[in-house]
């Protein structure tokens, strides 16, 4: 990392911590009831990461000697006081940073857990948070507890207790600010929502054709372990890599359905009529997902998408 860069973390650093005690006197009454009852468990894959899981959710946690790196703060500010909590029953060092990926609320509202972390997010990251900030008339407040103080374009590498962690931009998929985390000499890779284990896919501001793209570019690193965003882990994490190739076949085959319809001349709802993918009907989701799905990809294989 350029000196310029720590030196701005650094300084980052120092004025979270003056308002740190005071943020995390925040509220829980004004949460949904079902987010302040949600639990979660933490789970360490290999020595030195981690993966916090609630229901279907899966945020994951780096351990260096100088701090951890969280990826994604989940969907309520309870559930991620629970993680913080569970990091600290196991981890002496401190929360350093917080990486975001997807700027849906059901992975940035826990970010208001995290007032005395530098928080990291890619450009189209934060414009799109913000963007549905505004949107939702959420107060300055939320906003400034929610957005991250440092943004990237292609890759931010931070390099922590003897740890190089590489921040990664591959392209679009999941959304249009996609971050992943890539430790190259542990061979992990965490990449949130661009890997649905054993999941139908939610791609309602997604990208299909691109995620395609993307998932190529995460199988072609180094990485013996590939860490979902979304549904179980195996026992063994080293299986991973062949839920991503399922999930992969999944994009492929939703993908090579719309084709087949656009070729014969099918319009939008056509083609959603039609296009069932049977082969994921028992999946998690399918049922809500997948006309939202084929309606998508459609759209995209159209040109109709910005």
């Amino acid at each position: 990392m350029p000196k310029s860069t720590m030196a701005l973390l650094i300084v980052l650093a120092s004025r979270l911590l003056v308002c740190s005690a005071e943020a995390q006197e925040r509220d829980d009454t004004r949460l949904r009831p079902a987010e302040r009852n949600r639990t979660g468990t933490l789970r360490q894959l290999i020595p030195g990461y981690y993966v916090f899981s609630s229901t279907s959710f899966n945020s994951g946690v780096i351990v260096t000697t100088e701090g951890v790196v969280v990826l994604d703060a989940l969907s309520s500010e309870a559930i991620a006081r629970q993680e913080r909590e569970a990091i600290a029953s196991v981890i002496k060092q401190p929360v350093r940073f917080l990486v975001s990926s997807t700027f849906h609320n059901n992975y940035t509202w826990g970010n208001v857990a995290y007032p005395d972390v530098i928080k990291i997010g890619h450009e189209n990251y934060r414009a799109d948070l913000l963007q549905q900030m505004q949107r939702d008339r959420a107060p300055p407040e939320d906003q400034k507890a929610r957005l991250p103080q440092v943004t990237f374009r292609d890759r931010l590498t931070i390099h922590l207790g003897g740890k190089e962690i590489q921040i990664l931009y591959l392209g679009r998929g999941h959304t249009r600010g996609d971050s992943i985390i890539f430790v190259p000499q542990d061979r992990i890779v965490y990449v949130s929502e661009l890997f649905f284990s054993d999941q139908f896919l939610y791609i309602n501001d997604g990208y299909g054709v691109s995620w395609l793209k993307t998932l190529d570019a995460i199988e072609a690193l180094p990485a013996d372990i590939v860490v979902p965003g979304h549904g179980p882990i195996p026992e063994d994490p080293k299986e991973t890599r062949q839920g991503l190739r399922r999930f992969r076949q999944l994009l492929v085959d939703l993908r090579d359905a719309v084709q087949k319809e656009i070729a014969r001349g099918a319009t939008e709802d056509q083609a959603a009529a039609v296009i069932k993918l049977p082969q994921y009907e028992k999946m998690q989701g399918y049922t809500s997902q997948r006309e939202v799905a084929v309606r998508r990809m459609y759209q995209e294989m159209t040109g109709r998408l910005p």
